[in-house]
């Protein structure tokens, strides 16, 4: 068998070389056998001669430098430098040459060579740095394993960390309307330090591929860069990459590579706005399950910065049970309680308030959908705990609208909607409303009078603690000054200085409206009254009769007596 290999790298070249040349400095040359070629990544063919590398870090262009220091005797035939250093550090690792290098003393070692020029790669030019970053895509796994990976990111902070004035940035800065999607600031001051602390996006955002946006990202995160920054890189990253993908798989993997970066930073880092337009985005791509959930919940714990236009989201194609897509906004809801019991009750009732008055908007606006079942319509309007609306009139007003869109709702399925009404947080003008609405059951009106009315009731007897209410004895009562505007109560034995009554506005208006239907209920008995005598005398006229001939002209005489109503 002759000394000459054949050695195809990757399919990209043959190369004709000398086996006693490299097997001092290649271990994994030195070791093929004389049946054909041994080990991980060399694959032999049909003849002995012939060696086939596959999976070679930096191709045939690294192959060929690597041949070429073997060939000089470890001499000056190859300049390691920042353009190929990763490749030939990870080519000397495919090769053994480490270990060819610790047998044998006197050849000098391509391994040290390499890891001289990457012990450097901090005080390299930002486009060299960019380079490496672009060379290190294409030689995983081995640069994780020789730690060139973890070089090349050091070097990276090193080089974000420096004012845009002291870097050489390759392109303009991305002072764009994209940049300012993603940076998401409202003032001059937060975009010009926004501006000094993201001058490398763009160049960063052109060169990273969907496998390497994600560990970078997190790499940037454990040596300490900002959450905020790493967040608007990110949004950048996928504003300026995810338009000009090529293929829908292409576009699919760098959102996935986006939100799981984003799942590890601190939630106030993350901007709302963005969430939602990568929600807009990634609707047509079907991301998967745990991507899409991991989305929902970074938006639905930000749910109290969304806006109406944000929730309302189409139904995905073929859904009929509503026009807007309503189990998402209540995968938003559950999401945002979740994160809200995570995080404790400190400082979370302000925000539950927020996305209280957000869903009453997002109640109205789904209300006049004819398709919305409502049980959906129930268990949103119910979503929320009671703390998160201090007034449920725009929760009525909604279902109103409902009651209107819904004509052939049953009485139960109303009762239903209007559980999640908690009347004594109606105000007085929706009560009345609510209390002459024909489009409400019966049952909801009375439990709205009765619970104003014991709004009221605390409100004339519980006094509080400057005492508003004071009681006199009648015979204590004078005529003139203030007691014209007394209020007498308890058949004239109590009276309450109306004077010293600190009642609201409100107050006064729904004791009107209990007057008024208490009036009314006194004239019903008057009619029922009256009704009474006059069928007790139609049964006197009829014996007097006897049921003869005149009993008819008697019952005309007494239905024509009767009360209008009861005719």
């Amino acid at each position: 068998m002759g000394c000459v290999l054949e050695v195809d790298v990757d399919g990209e070249e043959v190369f004709l070389v000398d086996k006693e040349v490299l097997a001092p400095f290649c271990g994994r040359i030195k070791n093929l056998g004389g049946g054909g070629a041994g080990g991980e990544g060399v694959v032999g063919a049909a003849a002995a001669a012939r060696v086939v590398l596959r999976g070679f870090p930096g191709g045939a262009e690294a192959f060929e430098l690597v041949a070429r220091f073997c060939y000089t005797g470890g001499g000056g035939g190859v300049a390691v430098t920042a353009s190929n250093a990763c490749a030939l550090r990870c080519a000397a690792e495919f090769m053994d040459m480490a270990a060819a290098a610790a047998e044998v003393s006197t050849p000098p070692s391509l391994v040290k060579m390499t890891e001289k020029a990457l012990d450097e790669m901090p005080q390299w030019s930002w486009q060299s740095v960019v380079d490496a970053v672009r060379q290190c895509q294409r030689l995983l796994p081995t640069a994780d394993a020789t730690g060139v990976f973890d070089r090349v990111v050091g070097a990276l902070v090193s080089h974000v960390a420096v004012s845009p004035g002291d870097a050489t940035p390759t392109s303009s800065s991305p002072e764009s309307s994209a940049f300012r999607f993603s940076c998401d600031t409202k003032s001059s001051c937060l975009s010009a330090r926004c501006t000094s602390r993201t001058w490398w996006f763009e160049d960063l955002a052109v060169v990273l591929g969907s496998g390497m946006v994600e560990r970078v990202a997190g790499a940037l995160l454990a040596r300490g860069t900002d959450h905020g920054v790493v967040s608007r890189f990110l949004f950048y990253y996928l504003k300026c990459r995810v338009a000009g993908a090529a293929t829908a798989d292409d576009k699919r993997a760098m959102l996935e590579a986006a939100i799981a970066a984003m799942s590890g930073l601190d939630r106030s880092s993350v901007s709302c706005r963005g969430l939602f337009g990568i929600l807009r985005i990634s609707s047509p791509l079907k991301l998967p399950t745990s991507c899409h959930d991991s989305l929902v919940a970074m938006i639905g714990a930000k749910l109290d910065h969304a806006t109406l236009d944000n929730l309302l989201v189409p139904a995905p194609p073929g859904t009929t049970s509503s026009l807007y897509d309503v189990i998402l906004v209540l995968r938003f809801l559950d999401a945002f309680l979740h994160h809200a019991a995570a995080t404790g009750a400190r400082g979370e009732t302000p925000r539950l308030k927020k996305v209280g008055k957000l869903v009453d908007l997002y109640l109205a606006e789904v209300a006049p959908d004819p398709s919305l079942r409502p049980a959906m319509f129930v268990e949103l309007a119910t979503a929320l705990p009671a703390a998160a609306r201090d007034c449920h009139d725009a929760l009525y007003r909604a279902i109103d609208v409902y009651f209107q869109v819904h004509t052939r709702l049953t009485e139960e399925e109303k009762m239903r909607i209007c559980k999640g009404i908690n009347y004594e947080k109606l105000s007085p003008e929706c009560c009345k409303h609510l209390a002459r609405n024909a489009g409400f059951p019966t049952r909801a009106a009375v439990q709205a009078l009765a619970s104003q009315h014991t709004v009221l009731k605390s409100l004339l007897r519980g006094g509080g603690p400057d005492e508003h209410l004071r009681p006199v004895s009648a015979a204590k009562h004078r005529a003139g000054g203030e007691d014209h505007d007394d209020l007498v109560a308890g058949g004239g034995q109590v009276v309450l200085y109306a004077g010293r009554l600190d009642l609201s506005l409100e107050s006064q208006n729904l004791r009107s409206l209990l007057d008024g239907m208490h009036w009314r209920v006194m004239e019903l008995e008057k009619v029922c009254s009256r009704m009474k005598t006059q069928m007790s005398k139609m049964k006197a006229a009829r014996r007097a009769t006897g049921g003869g001939g005149g009993g008819g002209a008697g019952r005309r005489a007494a239905s024509r007596s009767l009360p209008r109503m009861c005719s």
